[in-house]
């Protein structure tokens, strides 16, 4: 779970990057989506153990 949560921290880092520089813009929007499909993968992974890990 740890992978996840760093992938988020970095995803939302790249987006924050691309949002700070008007020509890195683009940088942003794929900040955005890599973290919604590690958000979803990480979900979905969770529920396939069974629930979230103790």
């Amino acid at each position: 779970m740890g992978l996840i949560i760093g992938l988020l921290v970095l995803w939302v880092v790249l987006a924050v990057v691309g949002f700070a520089v008007k020509s890195l813009f683009w940088l942003a929007i794929v900040g955005i989506v890599l973290f919604l499909v590690t958000g979803l993968f990480g979900g979905l992974r969770g529920r396939s153990r069974g629930g979230l890990p103790r």
